[in-house]
């Protein structure tokens, strides 16, 4: 079987629509047909069923699927270990990251440092992150700390803390700290209950179990910034974000009995073959954040 059949069929379960996959496979819709049916008939088996103008996978077409991704994960685990055997590295990275803000500076002193190397920096939550690794669409991830995985290796770089953040104008502004019983009663706004940092308060509100006054929800950091500025809410944020601002309009207050923090390190598949651009990033991560964790904890 040609790996042209299994690119292509890939592509379908991807977009569901053999219009759209034959558009970005650089083909006609015809030619992508006769190409899946010419596997199925490989297969001896439907891999796909229509009802109307959708497409829906088989169940022997979810089997193949799973197998087809392994396939080509090995195929390029094979190819960057021959090209490391040739002395050359893959130049190209691909990263998860639960926040840009977390990696801006450290990527930019590496591409100081390797500026033939290209990166990819998907800002994504922490579910997304480990999804795309084992789909080999991402090669690291730099992500919060959750259940432990036995296919994962993570590589703690720093602890995380949250903060309450209150515009210079709000009643609490003149605070340094605050116990986190006493989020109670402050209005506030926050990151859906999708998103781990969510998860993670929420987690902190059950163990001492109160209740927060959650009044907005907003799906992203700087969206919670901006609401803090114009309303009379106060939202919580991470410090790594807040390190990065320069934003005099906001203040941000310590949450104490307990600080609330989690760690966020390096997560990538224990049986990815980690060449030496994996390598000398990841060595730079680490040392970077041994270097510059003062900015964050």
């Amino acid at each position: 079987m040609e790996f042209r059949l299994l690119k292509y069929f890939i592509e379908v379960c991807e977009e569901l629509h053999f219009t759209r996959a034959a558009e970005k496979l650089g083909i006609s819709q015809p030619t992508l047909s006769h190409q899946i049916h010419l596997l199925e008939d490989i297969m001896n088996t439907k891999l796909f069923q229509r009802s109307g103008k959708k497409v829906y996978i088989t169940q022997a077409g979810k089997i193949l699927l799973e197998h087809s991704k392994r396939i080509f994960y090995e195929f390029e685990q094979a190819h960057a270990e021959i090209k490391e055997l040739q002395g050359l590295s893959r130049g190209r990275l691909a990263v998860g990251c639960s926040g840009n803000h977390i990696l801006t500076s450290s990527v930019m002193k590496f591409h100081e440092q390797y500026p033939g190397i290209e990166i990819s920096i998907m800002d994504l939550s922490t579910e997304e992150t480990i999804d795309k690794l084992f789909n080999n669409q991402l090669d690291i991830g730099v992500i919060f700390l959750t259940k432990e995985d036995e296919r994962l290796e993570f590589i703690p770089l720093f602890k995380e803390e949250f903060l309450l953040v209150v515009s210079t104008e709000h009643e609490l502004a003149g605070l340094d700290s605050i116990p986190f019983d006493g989020l109670r009663s402050i209005p506030l706004a926050l990151i859906p209950d999708k998103f781990l940092i969510r998860q993670f308060i929420d987690q902190y509100c059950n163990e001492i179990g109160i209740k927060l006054s959650v009044k907005l929800e907003l799906s992203s950091l700087e969206s919670l910034r901006h609401m803090v500025n114009v309303n009379t809410v106060a939202t919580i944020l991470t410090k790594s974000y807040l390190s990065n601002l320069k934003d005099p309009t906001i203040k941000s207050i310590s949450i104490v009995d307990p600080i609330p923090q989690k760690t966020v390190g390096l997560v990538y598949r224990k049986d990815a073959f980690i060449d030496s651009t994996m390598k000398m990033f990841v060595k730079h991560l680490v040392e970077h954040f041994e270097t510059y964790d003062c900015q964050y904890i």
